[in-house]
């Protein structure tokens, strides 16, 4: 049985254990692009990897199942090397008033296949924070520095194809994901001499 086969039976949940860690070679690979139109087993994935996102959020189904909280994973890190990921990223309803304003409770909820990044900015910017990931078990100190608005092409679970306009922490979420499905970690973009370099006019979000 694969790797994906095992994920997607019907009663199977994704949890930490499902994920591999560096060191594993998937994470290395360059994801292949998924055939259209998009195969069962390729939709009931993505399904899964954002209701993984879903349960990490929650905090009773965390810890519960042990989930470290994650708004993005991408199909590599399930040792399945294919360019599927899926995004769930909370808005920041700091108020009553901000949250009767949203109706969505996300930026971004969705499952992309295929996703490529087709224009940036020509400005950097940074997490003041700094990045993880739910295959990178310690921290890795240092600025990420990824473009700070991007657009990304992709395909939904229909087959249709989108086109998603990002700025700020959305920007930021999508491009890790991304690097994932092309074999890059996170701390491939940190200054190895100089962690916390800001190069003239970078953007740092807070």
């Amino acid at each position: 049985m694969t790797a994906q086969e095992r994920l997607i039976k019907a009663s199977h949940l994704i949890d930490m254990d499902d994920i591999i860690r560096e060191g594993n070679p998937t994470l290395r690979q360059v994801g292949e692009e998924v055939s259209l139109p998009l195969s069962d087993e390729d939709i009931i994935l993505g399904e899964k990897m954002l209701q993984f996102l879903r349960h990490s959020q929650d905090p009773v189904m965390a810890e519960k199942m042990g989930l470290r909280g994650g708004v993005g994973i991408a199909a590599p890190q399930l040792d399945i090397s294919k360019k599927i990921l899926a995004c769930l990223v909370p808005k920041d309803l700091e108020t009553e008033e901000d949250t009767q304003k949203a109706p969505e409770a996300y930026s971004i909820a969705t499952i992309m296949y295929n996703a490529k990044i087709v224009a940036h900015s020509v400005q950097d910017a940074a997490l003041a924070d700094g990045e993880g990931c739910l295959s990178v078990d310690r921290e890795v100190p240092g600025y990420v520095v990824r473009h700070a608005r991007v657009t990304v092409d992709y395909f939904d679970k229909d087959g249709q194809k989108q086109r998603l306009k990002l700025r700020g922490y959305d920007a930021m979420v999508v491009q890790h994901e991304i690097d994932h499905t092309n074999g890059i970690m996170f701390y491939d973009h940190i200054n190895e001499k100089n962690p916390f370099a800001i190069k003239e006019g970078m953007l740092i979000i807070e």
